[in-house]
């Protein structure tokens, strides 16, 4: 991919898109521009990832593919810095939630090619889910480019716009609600009689464990969850437990309150 690629913010996720794209050689260092805040933020990230760094967020925009790396409540105002240099040559890709396709267009220009997403912080290890949606100018050359380069960083699938706030509750906000799984499952473990920092380790890994046979072998939750549980054994007590506790309906509850927030924030 000979594309220059500009990064309009350098935070947690514009750098962990920038290492996943520059470690699977999607793009060279010198290919790669990033504008951000200050002068310590931008020496300490060109010394990390030896790409140009910049306290221009118009220089930034001055590349083939542009993304949109801030955050939601600064966009605006960064859009109408910019947007004079954006042309429709370009592919601008957005990861501000809360703004949709019409919204982005507004602010940014009308003929613009323009992808929205939504990745998450496990983005920040390499094992990001993210979801992209694009917008009628936008060709199949934009949603391949696009797919490539967040698939650097994790997984990615193009969902119709309507299912964005879906994705806010199952991939955007869930990483939260499994993190307080691991950390109930250490604390259990913690109770049983084992050290902590030991605790955390193997409930996270259970846990990493688990997800890949499900993305692995392709086969229904339900049913490796089957094969866990002998009969009168020690897990369908446990499975019993967690039904009698409603961790199904408090999960569901979980996912659904976040993609209504999600919801309300984009009205």
């Amino acid at each position: 991919m000979r594309k220059k690629i500009g990064f309009i913010g350098a935070g947690n996720m514009g750098t962990a898109i920038m290492k996943g794209i520059l470690k699977n050689g999607l793009a060279s260092k010198d290919q790669v521009i990033a504008s951000c805040h200050t002068e310590e933020t931008k020496n300490r990230i060109a010394s990390e990832l030896g790409i140009e760094m910049t306290l221009d967020n118009c220089e930034a925009a001055n590349a083939d593919i542009v993304f949109f790396a801030v955050k939601p409540n600064v966009l605006p105002d960064v859009a109408a810095e910019v947007k004079h240099v954006l042309t429709e040559d370009q592919l601008i890709i957005s990861i501000a939630a809360g703004f949709d396709l019409k919204k982005l267009h507004f602010i940014l220009g009308g003929d613009l090619h323009i992808i929205r997403s939504m990745p998450n912080t496990p983005a920040m290890v390499g094992e990001a889910m993210s979801a992209l949606c694009s917008d009628e100018k936008s060709t199949d050359d934009d949603r391949k480019t696009a797919i490539d380069l967040f698939n650097s960083f994790g997984k990615a699938e193009f969902v119709p716009e309507s299912l964005m706030d879906a994705v806010t509750g199952v991939s955007g906000s869930s990483p939260a609600f499994i993190y307080m799984v691991i950390e109930a499952m250490a604390d259990a473990a913690v109770a049983e009689g084992m050290p902590r920092k030991q605790a955390y380790i193997f409930a996270a890994q259970s846990v990493l464990g688990s997800a890949k046979m499900v993305l692995d072998t392709g086969r229904h939750p339900g049913e490796l969850k089957d094969a866990v549980t002998s009969p009168s054994g020690t897990t369908i007590e446990g499975v019993a437990a967690l039904e009698r506790d409603g961790l199904r309906a408090a999960m569901i509850d979980a996912v659904r309150t976040a993609a209504q927030k999600s919801r309300d924030l984009s009205k």
